[in-house]
């Protein structure tokens, strides 16, 4: 099992950043994927982006070209660097990481709001 604790989230005009990050303990961390899930208000949890463990990302459509996802192997860390944000970014972001099960593991989450 792996613990996951998200930071960096808050509240940010449309159009300005933010950077996400995600402290993990587990001795798989740099063996697996992990990866940043958002949940919006009355809406389901979606994918935002994921990283193998070889540094390779994936986004999805709705972030590509504006969301940046990164790791570091020995600090154990992944972050979301958010640019250009709007208003539809608003929701609570989730860090996650792929097990034997696929998503097994998953932090608290961190409140972003983007206010037009």
């Amino acid at each position: 099992q792996v613990q996951l604790e998200e930071s960096g989230g808050g509240l940010v005009q449309a159009g300005g950043s933010l950077r996400l990050s995600c402290a993990a303990s587990g001795r798989t961390f740099s063996y697996s994927a992990m990866g940043w899930f958002r949940q919006a208000p009355g809406k389901e949890r979606e994918f935002v982006a994921s990283i193998f463990w070889n540094g390779m990302p994936d986004y999805s459509d709705a972030v590509r070209g504006r969301f940046t996802i990164s790791r570091d192997n020995v600090e154990h860390t992944i972050t979301l660097q958010m640019n250009s944000l709007k208003p539809e970014d608003t929701a609570v972001y989730y860090c996650a990481h792929q097990g034997t099960k696929g998503w097994d593991d998953w932090g608290q989450g961190t409140q972003v709001t983007v206010s037009s």
